[in-house]
């Protein structure tokens, strides 16, 4: 059979189709798009509204870091120590030697514990709360009169 098209020479250019010639090659959405967003992005989402909203009514929360990690560390230098206590939510850190104290969120046990979003942003809430409580010394009602409501 004689084929008048000369094949198309492979370039340093991007391909547009997959190796069989059908369909798009790359991301199926644009990263903007809430579809590409991680679950860790979408986490410190949620971590980062319920700040905001402390913040309206806290204005000293400005100075603690919130940080999201992914499983909370075990403690002891070097030795794994394992006990009977439930895996935490989240912990703080008290400001000392000119760092700031921070608030941490742990990921992962927040997500097993949760099925949906709006289940997941309210213990995110809740832990938050909990959280600046404990480092403002105060009870987590007086932080968020609205604590415990649902």
């Amino acid at each position: 059979m004689d084929n008048r098209v000369p094949p198309r020479a492979a370039g340093p250019g991007p391909r547009r189709r997959d190796r069989h010639g059908r369909g798009m090659r790359g991301p199926i959405a644009p990263p903007q798009v809430p579809l590409a967003a991680s679950r860790a992005d979408v986490f410190a989402d949620l971590v980062q509204d319920s700040v905001e909203r402390l913040e309206r009514r806290w204005p000293q929360l400005a100075d603690i870091d919130f940080l999201v990690l992914e499983v909370p560390r075990l403690d002891g230098s070097g030795e794994q120590v394992w006990s009977d206590e439930a895996v935490p939510l989240g912990g703080v850190v008290p400001a000392r030697d000119g760092r700031r104290a921070r608030v941490v969120v742990y990921r992962r046990p927040v997500e097993i514990r949760t099925k949906g979003r709006d289940e997941r942003a309210a213990l995110v809430h809740e832990v938050v709360v909990e959280q600046v409580a404990e480092l403002l010394g105060l009870t987590p009602e007086t932080v968020d009169p609205r604590y415990g409501e649902d």
